[in-house]
């Protein structure tokens, strides 16, 4: 069973991340003190992007892309949600349409 550890103070967490900006390597911290070289890694990681150091993780489906493929992922999701708002407001007129001029009852439209 890993052993569990109370968490570490947030002054204790941004001295090992001051250190290892520094230049410590976090093994060698984590050899020095108590925490895994993991933990310590974490600790600047998320320092950084609450800091604006480092760009916030993309979302799962995005990983693996390029600055281009994410650019042409985000186009074309714009133009995917432009193109179902369009749809929609034609599947409405067309209704409106059909009422207006009798081919369907009043009541058995969707909208």
């Amino acid at each position: 069973m890993p052993k569990t550890h109370p968490a570490y103070a947030p002054e204790f967490r941004r001295q090992m991340v001051e250190l290892v900006r520094a230049g410590r390597d976090p093994a060698d911290l984590a050899r020095e003190f108590e925490p895994s070289a993991q933990a310590i890694r974490n600790w600047v990681a998320s320092a950084d992007r609450q800091e604006g150091r480092r760009e916030v993780k993309p979302a799962p489906a995005e990983t693996g892309l390029n600055a281009t493929e994410r650019e042409e992922l985000a186009r074309l999701r714009r133009e995917n949600k432009q193109l179902r708002q369009e749809r929609d407001i034609l599947s409405r007129a067309a209704a409106w349409f059909a009422r207006e001029t009798g081919t369907i009852p009043s009541g058995s439209s969707s909208s």
